[in-house]
């Protein structure tokens, strides 16, 4: 049977993308993991013991609190001006919560809005942070006033182009499908202006990754803080690129996954490359700090003098956050300023 005939079975989303490939032949990755992505979060709340995977913010309240008075300190640095505060991807709402209580603290209200497209996750969000207005993409937040954004764990989940290298040259990588099974194949060859220079030359079977939907964001948003005042700050695993590799992955049960089978079941997210955002907000003319590891940022934030009022009991969710070995290690944060705006703080070298 050829990778573009399937006799699908199973969940109705694989039955749709089995027969899009079966009528219109392969399709993009980043249209594969654009679909399976958006079934996957309208119909769940995927995070906890009982869901696929857990946040930053769902291990600890200091997480959101020291987000809080990264955003309060920044604020008061910048004169103190009327803003709103944006969350991109806010989860249950948890970060913003406990964000927002130490922003408080320190005489700052501002209202709230969460970038959200999922009913089951807007009804949580509801729950914890009251008179919050949602939006399904940036396009139509506010533009009267700065924005400070918080993106934790956001521009991993966004679709991903994969371009793998071949005897010939470099081809962009498809999805088919195949006796009920989807699978990764190699399409059309891509111009070689398009891959950078020093990674032209790599074997053959070598896998790059970009994502233009991230950098339409990064744009966007840079654009705004450039014309309106304001920050974005970007938390998430990630990497210093464009660099060769695979990490598209799958996480289910807090296991790891096929990413190609149950598309819509499991969570799909790649590495972030933090360069090529931080580029792109250069671009539209805003400023970019780090990326810094987020150890290295909650430690520059007072997360140990915060985990010491706590008690020793936060000791354990202070290490996964903090250490080098954990989350502290594998996750890194980046700020977008714009240009009029100080240095915010936990970038220093």
């Amino acid at each position: 049977m050829s990778p573009d005939t399937c006799v699908a079975a199973g969940p109705l989303l694989a039955d749709r993308l089995a027969r899009a490939i079966t009528l219109a032949g392969p399709i993009p990755l980043a249209q594969f993991m654009a679909a399976a992505n958006a079934h996957y979060y309208a119909t769940r709340d995927p995070l906890g013991a009982s869901g696929d995977f857990t946040t930053a913010p769902e291990i600890s309240q200091m997480f959101g609190e020291l987000v809080g008075a990264w955003i309060a300190d920044l604020w008061h640095r910048a004169g103190r001006p009327a803003m709103h505060y944006v969350e991109l991807g806010p989860g249950r709402g948890t970060l913003a919560a406990d964000a927002l209580r130490a922003m408080a603290m320190a005489d700052l209200t501002p209202p709230v809005h969460f970038v959200e497209t999922s009913p089951v996750l807007r009804a949580v969000q509801a729950g914890r942070v009251p008179d919050v207005i949602w939006h399904d993409d940036v396009s139509t937040l506010p533009d009267d006033a700065p924005l400070i954004v918080i993106a934790n764990e956001f521009f991993d989940a966004l679709p991903i182009e994969q371009i793998v290298r071949a005897g010939d040259g470099w081809h962009r990588r498809l999805v088919a499908c195949q006796d009920t099974l989807f699978l990764p194949i190699a399409g059309p060859l891509v111009p070689d202006a398009i891959v950078p220079g020093h990674l032209r030359d790599a074997a053959p079977g070598t896998i790059i990754e970009t994502s233009p939907a991230s950098v339409a964001i990064i744009r966007a948003l840079s654009a705004r803080l450039v014309a309106q005042g304001g920050a974005l700050l970007t938390i998430d695993y990630g990497y210093a690129g464009p660099a060769l590799g695979e990490t598209l992955q799958a996480v289910r049960g807090h296991r790891f996954a096929n990413p190609f089978e149950a598309p819509g079941e499991q969570d799909l997210t790649a590495h972030v490359d933090f360069a090529t955002l931080a580029a792109a907000a250069i671009a539209e003319g805003a400023r970019a700090w780090g990326p810094v590891a987020q150890g290295s940022f909650l430690t520059a934030l007072g997360i140990d003098q915060r985990a010491a009022a706590l008690g020793r009991s936060v000791r354990k969710d202070r290490d996964r956050l903090v250490e080098t070995d954990q989350m502290g290690g594998l996750f890194r944060v980046i700020a977008i300023t714009a240009p009029s705006w100080p240095e915010p703080a936990g970038f220093a070298a």
